[in-house]
């Protein structure tokens, strides 16, 4: 999208989320920034000027929520960023049910609610863009990792249908493969494996090429990793 001038962040934190709100705010645009526990984002917010909004992605009231917040702030989203997940980790037969389907919710199911409600606003203005955070277990699961997988699946299957549909009505749809770990505050990479993990700011400078590239050549799906990181 060209000069897109408003975005919301669902799944906000201090980690990629952070970057991609520096990064959207260094253009002007008005952030929405929309976390479980908004307190957290106050240093980012007044960083960036954003507004934090308190949100749980899974439940459809409050998604409702969010969106009839950011409407009051700003209108409609240009671009919608889910950043959201949620895992479950252990042995198949350890699992706990509930578990697992708290990690489905988180992964995929809060994905469809955010992106409907930004859909329906952005087929009335006529385009938008929503970008889908996904990773490593987007195409690959992991041993002891099966509920990530499935949630990261799902998410990369919700975007390949999205982006067929909307996208010949002017919305852009991308997802993201996030094929290593993120350098963050309290995790860094080891002295002797420089630049092993992937430098949160540079993921957020794609993201943004993505967001705005003419709509004659749009992305749909982007793997980013290291250059250490196994394919």
């Amino acid at each position: 999208m060209k000069d897109p001038k408003t975005v919301i962040i669902v799944g906000a934190g201090s980690g990629l989320s952070a970057s991609l709100a520096r990064r959207f705010a260094a253009n002007g645009l008005k952030l929405a920034l929309a976390a479980r526990n908004p307190a957290k984002l106050d240093a980012l917010c007044a960083e960036t000027g954003a507004s934090a909004i308190a949100c749980d992605a899974t439940e459809p009231r409050a998604v409702a929520a969010l969106f009839e917040r950011t409407d009051e702030l700003f209108g409609a989203p240009d671009i919608l960023v889910y950043n959201a997940s949620a895992r479950a980790r252990g042995p198949l037969v350890e699992l706990d049910p509930q578990d697992v389907r708290q990690a489905l919710i988180g992964s995929a199911f809060g994905a469809f609610l955010t992106a409907q409600e930004a859909a329906r606003r952005m087929l009335d203005a006529g385009r938008g863009t929503i970008l889908f955070t996904g990773a490593s277990a987007s195409v690959k699961g992991y041993p002891n990792s099966a509920p990530f997988a499935m949630g990261k699946f799902a998410l990369r299957g919700l975007a390949e249908s999205l982006a067929r549909e909307l996208q010949p009505k002017n919305i852009h749809v991308a997802h993201f493969v996030i094929d290593g770990a993120i350098r963050n505050p309290g995790r860094t990479e080891p002295a002797d494996r420089p630049n092993s993990m992937l430098d949160p700011d540079a993921i957020a400078e794609t993201y943004w090429q993505v967001a705005t590239q003419d709509r004659s050549a749009w992305t749909f799906e982007v793997a980013l990793r290291p250059w250490l990181e196994k394919f």
